[in-house]
């Protein structure tokens, strides 16, 4: 019902969009859409408590996994319809905004529900496709048609990497239910050719880590930030980002888990493997590691906020697969913390970026100076979603980084060298976060005129703001919600 909610939703705003009158004010749409979007969350929150139930031959699931992630992506889609109802204003865009939001919201539940490497791919092409139309949506604007060439083409070729990993899986299973080829992995064909698992893993890996914008395959992300609407920049930094953890954690913990690494482990019964997940650790703590340092040593040097926050964008998304590479048990827990963090945060910041957006073509970092003494309550609210990036403590930030911190130290051995990267990357992040403040609350404001936010607006910078302290100096509330409804071992159960 979800899914079918948010289709059907979509589909009647594209015909209403059809039949209104070119002059009539599109706003109504972006309100009809939140509607479809809170009884899509009403449906979920019903489910929660349901055991695991498969679809259309077993490849659709729903369980506590897709459920988790399809909650985050509800909440962050509603939150950017709210704060682009001043966009959806715009000649240009029309209403086509609204809509597009809900065909690539609809392709991200797919991705966490999909069992299947077929309806995997089926999911992540509407999310993309939708993506790739709202980053170019303003087809007068040079930047916005430079971000959508450079998004398609890199998306294109992410794409076809994702798919060729694969087509090996397939090739080597004949499978493409992902349980089917999880029980097919401990075989002696897959042993003999643990080579090609370990190729079709790394090539998957790959092509994922372009969407979730992981270094060194981060390079589209700035310029797409940039040139899109910010709204639609809040957008793929947040709900495409949990889309694409989703189908990673799908794709590479379920199929991979019982398959044979490369490296040889001697017991008393004979000579076996380890498992691919070891043998293919080096690649994930290089991942993470990097993009976490080149994401905020980049960001360092920006001028420009969105393209400021895009390189911090990069900079969370390493820390993500840090429990994935220690391989902690916590993994799951700790992802869906994080992000659920990472939404609020992320979410405001970028609500006031677009609160700015409207007095300047082009939002710097020097377009916050004065804004306490202009906006004093948009100051508050953009100080804790900073200090929760920064992962200062009684924020959500905070205790998300702290769960990751602990479920890199939590395994035997320790995963130092992630704990490092963290630590470092952290501080770096501090330079540019508080050169922020300084701008805020220190450096004098060209203008004394107030900011002037829209009821959505405020709506989000309330709802997000309220929810980062909630979180930061109640994280119980959330692990409670986490542990009573949320199973997520059941996702290696077929």
């Amino acid at each position: 019902m979800p899914e079918f909610t948010i289709l059907l939703t979509a589909v009647a705003l594209s015909l209403l969009d059809l039949f209104m009158p070119k002059n009539r004010d599109r706003a109504i749409l972006v309100w009809f859409a939140l509607a479809g979007i809170a009884l899509a969350i009403v449906f979920l929150i019903f489910q929660l408590d349901d055991g695991v139930v498969t679809i259309i031959n077993q490849t659709y699931r729903l369980d506590s996994f897709a459920k988790a992630f399809k909650l985050l992506m509800l909440i962050g889609t509603g939150l950017v319809l709210l704060l682009g109802i001043k966009a959806n204003d715009l000649d240009e865009v029309k209403g086509e905004y609204p809509y597009l939001l809900l065909t690539g919201l609809l392709g991200g539940m797919m991705m966490a529900s999909s069992a299947d490497l077929i309806t995997l791919f089926v999911g992540l092409e509407l999310l993309s496709l939708s993506s790739y139309i709202l980053v170019g949506i303003r087809k007068k604007n040079q930047l916005a048609n430079e971000a959508a060439f450079k998004y398609i083409v890199n998306g294109g070729i992410a794409t076809a990497i994702t798919l060729f990993g694969m087509s090996y899986l397939f090739g080597l299973t004949g499978e493409t239910n992902i349980y089917e080829i999880q029980a097919l992995m401990g075989s002696d064909i897959v042993t003999e050719n643990r080579y090609i698992a370990v190729f079709a893993f790394l090539m998957i890996f790959v092509g994922l880590s372009f969407k979730i914008t992981a270094a060194p395959f981060h390079m589209w992300a700035p310029d797409v930030y940039q040139g899109a609407e910010t709204p639609i920049t809040a957008y793929l930094s947040v709900v495409s980002k949990i889309a694409g953890f989703a189908i990673m954690l799908r794709l590479l913990m379920v199929p991979f888990v019982f398959a044979p690494g490369t490296g040889k482990v001697i017991t008393p019964d004979g000579v076996s493997y380890e498992t691919l997940l070891v043998s293919v650790r080096p690649y994930l703590v290089l991942l993470a590691v990097l993009t976490i340092l080149i994401g905020n040593l980049i960001a360092l040097r920006q001028l420009n906020a969105k393209r400021l926050f895009a390189y911090s964008s990069i900079a969370h998304a390493g820390y993500l697969p840090v429990p994935l590479a220690a391989l902690s048990e916590l993994v799951f827990d700790a992802v869906w913390f994080y992000l659920a963090a990472y939404l609020l945060m992320n979410l405001g910041a970028f609500a006031v970026i677009h609160a700015l957006g409207d007095e300047t073509k082009e939002v710097t970092v020097d377009s916050f100076a004065g804004l306490f003494k202009r906006s004093p309550y948009v100051t508050i609210a953009m100080t804790i979603y900073l200090l929760s990036l920064a992962g200062i403590p009684l924020t959500a930030g905070f205790i998300g980084k702290f769960e990751i911190f602990m479920s890199a130290l939590g395994t035997e051995p320790k995963r130092l060298v992630l704990a490092l990267a963290m630590l470092t990357g952290t501080i770096l992040s501090y330079v540019y976060y508080f050169g922020l403040f300084i701008q805020m609350y220190f450096r004098p404001s060209v203008t004394k005129k107030p900011v002037v936010a829209s009821n959505g607006l405020v709506a989000v910078l309330a709802i997000t703001a309220a929810g980062t302290v909630i979180l930061g100096v109640f994280p119980s509330v959330a692990l409670t919600f986490i542990h009573d409804h949320f199973q997520f071992l059941e996702i290696f159960n077929p």
